[in-house]
């Protein structure tokens, strides 16, 4: 099978999608002649034009409100935040309206539309640049949030997010654009809401997403070459719906769980899913919960304590030795 960069398998979700379905229009900051900034979008002004590919003034709270406009009047937006710190400049477009609007209006509304945002650190971009909000997005009900791993994911979950009749907020790592990964050349798309066991293992279970999944499965090689120790890996490749179900399915055979994200450790992804296992599985559990997250501090520049704050693989392979023990 071919293979892709992460960058390329989410252009070439795009350019089908345009080509399928003529309502699908791409906004955002320097989306167009630029191509982004980091590049997915580059090209697809030459095919689709302006009106399709439209470059926007540097005023997120304008750009998702008109999307939401435009998803509730029959078309399917897809905008594009530079930085996920950004969305804060428009949460009240995001979270008040988008996510509200089906419910508010009894289900006559539907709100198509989709939100790409990169983030994550590991680029030295420093704390405003640099931080993880899925916690955010997974914390208000009326949006599906979906942050895949692979360039295999990211192409066929951005078409099914495309697709949706609901708001979704589409997470991009900054350092996954460049990693490759097999990618079909035939159609295809991957159900949002179902997770992915990436590794198979026998002894622990280390549940992730995004960016981490592959730090997770570097952890799983050490833990097996060096300790004999057999870890699952599953990549939940959405928030929301969240797939607890295969957590628990791996936790009856593994009977020990960590789960690892970048974001910060306090009211993060990761308890939610802990809370969930103590709720519906706890007799499963042979060992407490281990948790491998960022360290609860705004982002360094520094890359000595940037790596300090945010996980590592060595931090996963340490927190899986505890969990052994």
């Amino acid at each position: 099978m071919r293979e892709l960069t992460y960058t390329q398998a989410l252009r070439e979700a795009l350019t089908e999608e345009m080509r399928r379905d003529p309502n699908v229009i791409l906004m955002g900051e320097d989306i167009g002649e630029y191509g982004g900034v980091f590049r997915v979008t580059e090209g697809l002004i030459h095919e689709f034009g302006p009106t399709r590919v439209r470059d926007t003034p540097i005023t997120e709270s304008a750009f998702i409100g008109m999307a939401v406009g435009m998803a509730m009047t029959g078309k399917r937006p897809l905008a594009e935040l530079m930085f996920m710190d950004f969305a804060l400049v428009s949460a009240d477009q995001i979270w008040n309206q988008a996510a509200k609007m089906r419910s508010m209006s009894g289900g006559r509304v539907k709100v198509p539309m989709v939100i790409r945002a990169q983030q994550g650190g590991g680029r030295g971009n420093g704390a405003q640049h640099s931080q993880s909000f899925e916690a955010m997005f997974t914390h208000i009900p009326g949006m599906k949030v979906v942050i895949p791993a692979t360039p295999y994911d990211a192409k066929g979950l951005l078409k099914s997010a495309i697709r949706d009749d609901n708001p979704v907020m589409f997470i991009e790592h900054k350092l996954l654009y460049n990693t490759k990964g097999p990618v079909p050349e035939e159609e295809y798309t991957l159900p949002i809401g179902k997770a992915d066991v990436k590794r198979v293992g026998a002894d622990m279970t280390i549940v992730s997403y995004s960016r981490q999944v592959l730090f997770a499965l570097q952890a799983a090689e050490t833990l097996q070459k060096e300790h004999g120790i057999s870890a699952e890996v599953i990549d939940l490749r959405s928030t929301v719906p969240l797939d607890i179900d295969t957590v628990i399915a791996s936790l009856r055979k593994t009977h020990r769980l960590l789960v690892t994200h970048e974001a910060h450790a306090a009211c993060g992804v990761g308890a939610e899913i802990i809370a969930q296992i103590v709720e519906k599985a706890f007799d499963e559990l042979d060992a407490p919960i281990v948790r491998v997250a960022g360290m609860n501090v705004p982002i360094p520049v520094a890359k000595q304590l940037e790596d300090a704050a945010l996980p590592q693989p060595a931090d996963i392979v340490a927190g899986a030795l505890k969990l052994a023990k």
